[in-house]
């Protein structure tokens, strides 16, 4: 069955592998985010703008992946909302290879 409020988008461009999250990254949807990351190697920009939530089980798969120390993961934080202060408020954004908007388009 379908997570009706969550949606992950995968895109390939100059061999790098871009990851879109939109609604809530929880129990019921960090499967498919941990199936997405591991089939898209080591050069990743994970997009985590759209996110509006985010559980204590999201938080375990964004420190599980940025511990794994694949060489290129970015992640792009959510600029507000539920899901930025749940990054805020745990304080693992030390944790995680952060990076501006800048990091919008794939090198």
């Amino acid at each position: 069955m379908a997570d009706l409020d969550f949606d992950l988008t995968v895109t390939h461009e100059k061999g790098a592998c871009r990851v879109a999250l939109r609604g809530e990254l929880d129990l019921g949807s960090a499967e498919q985010l941990e199936r997405a990351l591991d089939e898209c190697g080591d050069d990743v920009l994970l997009d985590l703008r759209g996110l509006t939530f985010m559980d204590s089980t999201g938080v375990r798969v964004l420190l599980e992946a940025a511990e794994r120390g694949a060489p290129g993961l970015r992640m792009v934080p959510p600029l507000n909302g539920d899901a930025r202060v749940t990054i805020d408020e745990t304080g693992i954004a030390p944790l995680l290879p952060l990076v501006g908007d800048e990091a919008e388009e794939l090198p």
